[in-house]
């Protein structure tokens, strides 16, 4: 959708974790879509005072029968055609697959060219951070039939199987998706001393780079998947978008940390969303060799 033609933008709706205090999970990808320009619904899937990584966190998760009624009635709200893309993150628990992704159907149902990005939150270079069950439901339920994928470099393999030691394993694992866009956050920077976002898409690859912040505030991922989602619903092409998206976030982290932040500070560096003046290196990456022919 271009901006130029329409001021009406659709509706997107962010099913993912929500904090009291900081900027992850919902607080971020809302934030960051509503600076953008469009509506959302939130869905938070398990609430929290603030991030586990400050300190112990005790968690509400809604009941695996009152999650499922909710779901099943955002599905049937006579408003349910104003939603153009659907943002997946984290789960409380493995049961509320099942309904999101009857949610997403749903939603499919009314309007064809609805997307669903699943941002698949269940790890890092630690390993799962969640219960393995709840990574298999996101895998088989949600990551498995999305339009878009935004994991990290050890998310993606850990939900494809692969080691993801280059970025051209990567690329090959991403071809085998059936997702039209694959983002892979923390890619394999060929900068010193950096990191950079790997774009899959329509059989092209692009990395876009940029010097590594050490000790960044949490919700980088976050606020990636929903700037790359506003900006392509915004018309931008997915090169764009990934630039956009990805010069965001680095300067959003970059203020955060000068100002010795131990979160993203998004009501006083809006600007970084909306216009990102940061640099970032593209770089348009050659294509997979083929396969040997056999004899």
């Amino acid at each position: 959708m271009n901006e130029a033609n329409s001021s009406v933008r659709p509706a997107v709706v962010v099913i993912s974790s929500h904090v009291a205090r900081g900027s992850v999970g919902n607080r971020a990808a809302v934030f960051a879509l509503e600076a953008l320009g469009f509506p959302v619904w939130a869905v938070p899937t398990v609430m929290l005072p603030w991030h586990p990584g400050h300190g112990p966190a005790p968690r509400i998760v809604p009941g695996d029968e009152e999650f499922a009624a909710f779901m099943a009635a955002l599905s049937t709200s006579p408003h349910i055609g104003e939603v153009g893309a659907v943002l997946t993150g984290y789960l409380g628990s493995a049961e509320q697959a099942g309904p999101v992704a009857a949610f997403i159907e749903a939603v499919r149902e009314a309007n064809p060219e609805a997307l669903h990005v699943c941002d698949p939150v269940v790890g890092d270079q630690g390993g799962l951070y969640v219960p393995e069950p709840v990574a298999a439901e996101i895998r088989d339920r949600l990551f498995s039939s999305a339009d878009i994928v935004t994991p990290n470099r050890f998310e993606f393999g850990w939900l494809t199987g692969t080691e993801a030691d280059s970025n051209e394993e990567i690329r090959a694992a991403a071809g085998d998706l059936g997702a039209k866009h694959v983002l892979v956050t923390s890619a394999h920077s060929l900068l010193a001393g950096g990191t950079g976002n790997l774009l899959v898409s329509n059989g092209q690859a692009v990395l876009a780079e940029h010097r590594q912040i050490a000790n960044p505030p949490n919700g980088p991922g976050d606020m990636t998947a929903a700037l790359f989602l506003a900006r392509l619903l915004a018309g931008d092409a997915p090169k764009k978008a990934l630039q956009l998206a990805t010069a965001s976030v680095y300067e959003l982290v970059a203020r955060a940390c000068k100002r010795g932040a131990d979160e993203l500070m998004l009501e006083t560096d809006q600007s970084s969303l909306l216009r990102p003046m940061s640099m970032v290196q593209m770089r348009q990456l050659g294509p997979l060799p083929s396969p040997p022919r056999r004899a």
